[in-house]
């Protein structure tokens, strides 16, 4: 029964703790750190509240210790991604029937579990499943997981409140429907917190989800499935399954109840994706929602007005943290000539004074790339560069697979602002560097506009505000992330939403009202209060 109009706790950006030495979080995440690692874990997939196994369990290495095992998962086929669809299929009818601030209660729930008992496990899961340092750790999957959760709630509000005029005799009314089947999300392995809310944001709006993670991202993914369940999420509202893709595909977008497709990966699959749903589009009850963030080439130009140690940190972070596995990750660098000199001396210093390891060793700034086919295509454009004549390896360079997948951080310095690794995504710790004429600021702003096909994040430095405003005006479209004086990375719930046009996705911006608005299929409802009872307009009468 709803007999009252319900306020929200005001969402706030969730504090990111230190884990400074001493500090009482750091002595507990390294107490679960150990506490996991030394226990083996078998992770069924979850389909409509039940823990489904299979006979073929896959096992599960840390990236930075692949001599380790955490644990298995058991792999599904066909038959588990028809039993998540009925299973979303069944829950959908109460789940969508629940009241609002109901749902609303799950997901504040979560985050509470998350940012209180459950924030050291998260953590622990993602440093020892996708080698990420606890300060990337924390931010992603507690913090940014936080927020999704309890900003998502808020927007829900304010959706669910906008309603239409109403004139005198007439009542208006909006209403704010899930969507007329399920929601198929596909998540990534470099951010739990995004693994998290692409199922998340849609459910909270009433629909039902399938939720594919990438392999490599299993290990955390089951933390997130133990917090909604520890929640109140009810069975079958979101159905965790591990498939292959393909497998997964053939089915869903072949559906006739395929409502949605919320999806963070490359743009090649996204593109085949799309192209599947279009095929198949005579099958579907509705035209699909498709949401996607895909990759980028995320940019940072500096103007000679530029503080040439600022440029040097805003690279060396946005370029290296969680090893540049970062889909707004610094990847290319325009520098005028006459602040390269001092640029080149702080990368090379910041670099040299950065260790490569595991993170369970907090002394590390880097960490391992997520497994042997990330490993191998990153090396190969540091091979290639090493034999380019146009191409030079100021810093980093080296890397080794015999432990865990280590790569270092390496700089590259170009003389064609075409070359391969100005253009093409690598998704690793590789930042290649172009020197420009500084007299050239506006003809390289025209170069960073047209080199990539994506367009995702990007950032441009300057003292000078001219600069800076040709730059905006300029680049207009080269980033759906824009940042002035900063990195391109680390936008916030709340503050920067997140997501990018181009070849870099649906720009439907995460961590923001807008994002929600496309989970939604409104109703309008006139009722008119006292209906006429004679057909005749006063436009009738004679006289």
């Amino acid at each position: 029964m709803s007999n009252a109009i319900y306020d929200l706790p005001i969402a706030i950006n969730e504090p990111v703790l230190s884990y400074a030495p001493g500090s009482p979080e750091r002595t507990l995440v390294k107490k679960v750190l150990a506490e996991m690692k030394a226990k083996k874990i078998d992770i069924p997939m979850t389909i409509g509240g039940k823990k489904v196994k299979t006979k073929e369990k896959i096992s599960i290495h840390p990236p930075h210790e692949i001599k380790h095992t955490l644990g298995h998962y058991f792999k599904g086929g066909s038959t588990h991604v028809k039993q998540a669809i009925d299973a979303a299929k069944k829950a959908k009818p109460a789940w969508e029937a629940m009241p609002w601030n109901q749902r609303a209660a799950i997901f504040l729930k979560a985050a509470d579990l998350l940012s209180g008992p459950y924030r050291a496990k998260m953590n622990a899961a993602t440093m020892l499943g996708q080698s990420k340092n606890i300060y990337q750790a924390e931010i992603d999957a507690v913090a940014e997981l936080c927020d999704f959760f309890r900003f998502n709630a808020q927007y829900m509000t304010q959706i669910y409140a906008e309603q239409p005029e109403s004139p005198a005799g007439v009542w208006n009314q909006l209403e704010h429907r899930p969507l007329e089947g399920f929601v198929f999300a596909i998540t990534p392995f470099n951010f739990t917190s995004i693994a998290a809310n692409l199922p998340a944001a849609p459910a909270m709006l009433g629909n039902t989800i399938v939720w594919k993670p990438a392999e490599t991202q299993i290990y955390s993914a089951a933390v997130i499935m133990e917090i909604f369940e520890e929640a109140g999420l009810p069975d079958g509202v979101v159905n965790l399954i591990f498939t292959d893709g393909p497998v997964a595909g053939d089915i869903i977008f072949s559906h006739p109840d395929f409502a949605g497709l919320h999806f963070t990966g490359s743009t090649g699959v996204f593109n085949s994706l799309w192209q599947t749903i279009g095929h198949n589009i005579s099958k579907y009850k509705s035209y699909p929602r498709i949401v996607g963030e895909t990759g980028g080439k995320d940019f940072v130009i500096a103007h000679s007005s530029a503080n040439a140690k600022q440029v040097a940190t805003a690279l060396v972070r946005g370029a290296f943290e969680f090893q540049g596995q970062k889909c707004s990750a610094a990847s290319r660098a325009y520098i005028p000539k006459g602040l390269w000199k001092d640029v080149k001396k702080y990368i090379i210093e910041d670099v040299n004074s950065m260790t490569v390891g595991n993170p369970e060793d907090f002394s590390h700034f880097i960490n391992a790339v997520i497994d042997e086919r990330a490993f191998d295509k990153i090396t190969n454009f540091i091979a290639g560069a090493k034999k380019s004549k146009n191409a030079e390896i100021i810093v980093g360079g080296s890397y080794s697979k015999k432990e865990g997948y280590f790569i270092d951080p390496t700089v590259i310095v170009t003389t064609d602002p075409k070359y391969k690794t100005m253009e093409e995504e690598i998704f690793g710790p590789v930042l290649t560097i172009y020197v420009y004429e500084s007299k050239d600021y506006e003809k390289t702003l025209d170069l960073v506009d047209s080199t990539s096909p994506y367009a995702l994040t990007g950032a441009v430095f300057a003292k000078d505000r001219a600069a800076i405003v040709t730059a905006k005006n300029k680049l207009k479209n080269a980033a759906g992330n824009f940042y002035i004086n900063d990195k391109p990375t680390g936008a916030v719930v709340g503050q920067q939403p997140f997501g990018g046009a181009r070849a870099s996705g649906t720009n439907d911006k995460a961590g923001s009202i807008l994002n929600l608005l496309r989970w939604i299929s409104p109703r309008t409802i006139k009722e008119n209060l006292v209906p006429p009872s004679d057909y005749r307009y006063p436009f009738l009468d004679e006289a």
